[in-house]
């Protein structure tokens, strides 16, 4: 991917996305992703363990880590990681799936998506299958806030106002997760990704984790 792609002026809503490269946010914002990522993985130890033993009794074939390319900041892609929630050959199953999608623009989303295995539903349901993420936090691939890292089937349909959303780390979480997650389209997320990329600060973020901590209670609108 062509990362000179990502120099764009565009408006929306008739403003500009402002990217403020605050140092002192940025180090705290790292700082603050090391720390919580670290403790989060060490009090998760034990339902880590009870995840991996209910993933490979259902389906022993795969393994227990997902691993999928994405596209973080500036393009540059990068394995993002998650517990399995589907069966082992998933991927190969995608395209026959396609004209079943239940959202708009570059996303795919289907309700009862037959890839995904019981113990799968219950990890979505409660976006525990997100857990392993907080590695990539570790690693600076990811924040514990920030846009959703995409894909590079959907980057390869992005416009210039849509290119936006990958000038800043992405994040496990962030303004879409609290705001309805896979209700709402596409357009919307990106919308509510470049508003929070204007306004972001330590408080903002810091917000957004305890909101995203209510929302993986409800579970409502995850799939």
């Amino acid at each position: 991917m062509n990362a000179t792609k990502l120099q764009v002026n565009v408006a929306y809503s008739n403003q500009q996305a402002q990217i403020e490269e605050n140092r002192l946010y940025l180090k705290t914002k790292r700082l603050v992703d090391i720390l919580l990522s670290l403790c989060g993985l060490l009090l998760l130890i034990p339902a880590f363990l009870l995840i991996v033993i209910l993933i490979k009794v259902e389906d022993p074939k795969g393994g227990i880590l997902f691993r999928q390319k994405r596209v973080g900041k500036d393009g540059k892609e990068f394995m993002m990681f998650k517990f399995r929630s589907m069966v082992h050959n998933a991927e190969s199953l995608l395209d026959n799936l396609l004209q079943f999608n239940e959202t708009t623009g570059a996303m795919f989303k289907m309700k009862e998506d037959p890839r995904v295995t019981r113990v799968g539903k219950v990890l979505r349901k409660y976006s525990l299958d997100e857990l392993p993420q907080l590695f990539n936090v570790l690693k600076g691939d990811m924040s514990l806030v920030g846009p959703r890292p995409p894909l590079p089937r959907e980057v390869e349909q992005y416009s210039n106002y849509h290119y936006q959303r990958l000038l800043v780390v992405p994040g496990c979480t962030g303004l879409w997760q609290v705001s309805g997650r896979s209700s709402l389209g596409f357009e919307e997320m990106v919308e509510l990704d470049l508003m929070y990329i204007s306004n972001r600060t330590m408080f903002y973020d810091l917000k957004l984790i305890f909101q995203t901590v209510k929302v993986m209670v409800n579970s409502k609108n995850a799939y």
